[in-house]
């Protein structure tokens, strides 16, 4: 019994340090927040959903960079890495990995959209196709 309570303690905290590291130096926003950062003229949208989904709907001026194409990192290297980044997909998984990637290749200044584009319809923002 006390080694499954240390096993599970162990796990949570492993769990709880993981979470920290992957928002550290990211901002992860509200929809209407989102809206507004990304109107500012240097700003680089950035969607990380499938080419597919990305031609179902996106947000406005949004580039498609699909993290899970293998040239997922060649792709952002095209990008200003002193301007803004703003990322988002389906819900929010994928643009959390692919903000941890943009600070690890040693971006600035990323915004994560929070629940991802599903968060963004349900507050009836902007949808091009």
């Amino acid at each position: 019994m006390k080694l499954r309570f240390l096993a599970l303690a162990a796990l949570s905290l492993l769990f709880v340090s993981c979470i920290e590291q992957k928002q550290e130096g990211v901002s992860l926003v509200n929809p209407t927040l989102f809206e507004q950062q990304s109107q500012a003229s240097d700003v680089q949208l950035v969607d990380v959903r499938t080419p597919e989904e990305y031609a179902e709907g996106h947000l406005p001026n949004a580039v498609n960079m699909n993290i899970s194409d293998v040239s997922f990192d060649t792709k952002i290297a095209t990008l200003d890495k002193t301007k803004p980044v703003m990322v988002y997909c389906k819900m929010g998984g994928r643009s959390a990995k692919a903000a941890a990637k943009l600070k690890e290749a040693g971006f600035t200044t990323v915004t994560d959209l929070e629940g991802g584009i599903v968060n963004w319809k349900s507050e009836e923002k902007p949808i091009e196709n």
